[in-house]
């Protein structure tokens, strides 16, 4: 008889800081010992939060889930810019926030608001002739992306601690916060990148029911000896 996961699950993870979302699925697929496992949408290796991790028959259930609204929390740093929007690489071109009011910071999520046009970052996964862009980007070759119809429905200003600006997003899919960080510095005059985030809900799942990687192992192991003695 098949085990649970081979049968169909989703686990809700609380991805930790540093890890790829492919690490979380490795370490998954090597304890439910089904080889049919994957997640509803990537993060990067510097965000947190909310990964829907399907296993076996509910792998097909995956685009259905990557194409339902997502939220997020996190923190854009005003007055620099970096290569990747993030983190990953090393801020640059800084310049001044003096004059640059909490009236004016809020006043400016209005134009990212609603539906609008994006351009992802050269730092992606996307693929362009065949190559992920950010390979090339990481070759010094520059390439141009068209900008992607996206929808951001709510996108409030939590706190504004100096430079440090703390927000919440509700988003269509497709949207990169990054690209969002980048373009609203580029709107404030004084550059801005992401320096922290959290996705909080895909849909009606939220991280607040997640399982941090040890719990899942926990769990994973206890429904192989359920399956084990509901099968002997």
């Amino acid at each position: 008889m098949e085990n649970s996961f081979a049968i169909g699950k989703v686990l809700l993870i609380d991805k930790p800081l540093e890890w790829t979302s492919f690490d979380v699925v490795r370490k998954i697929r090597n304890q439910v010992k089904t080889k049919k496992v994957g997640h509803a949408g990537t993060l990067d290796p510097l965000a947190t939060g909310l990964l829907i991790v399907c296993t076996g028959k509910f792998t097909k259930k995956i685009n259905e889930y990557m194409a339902q609204v997502k939220e997020y929390t996190g923190t854009f740093t005003l007055g620099a810019v970096t290569p990747t929007y993030d983190l990953e690489s090393e801020p640059a071109g800084h310049k001044s926030t003096e004059g640059i009011t909490p009236y004016i910071i809020r006043n400016a999520t209005q134009a990212f608001t609603g539906t609008i046009q994006q351009i992802p970052p050269a730092h992606s996964a996307i693929k362009k002739d065949g190559q992920r862009v950010y390979e090339l980007a990481r070759k010094g070759i520059e390439v141009k992306l068209d900008p992607r119809t996206i929808t951001i429905n709510t996108f409030d200003i939590t706190d504004i601690d100096q430079n440090i600006v703390h927000f919440r997003v509700v988003c269509s899919t497709g949207t990169y916060i990054r690209s969002l960080a980048h373009d609203f510095g580029q709107a404030l005059g004084c550059g801005a990148y992401l320096s922290s985030l959290r996705r909080t809900k895909i849909g009606d799942f939220s991280v607040a029911d997640a399982l941090t990687m040890e719990t899942a192992s926990a769990y994973i192991e206890a429904q192989h000896t359920a399956d084990a003695t509901n099968n002997g």
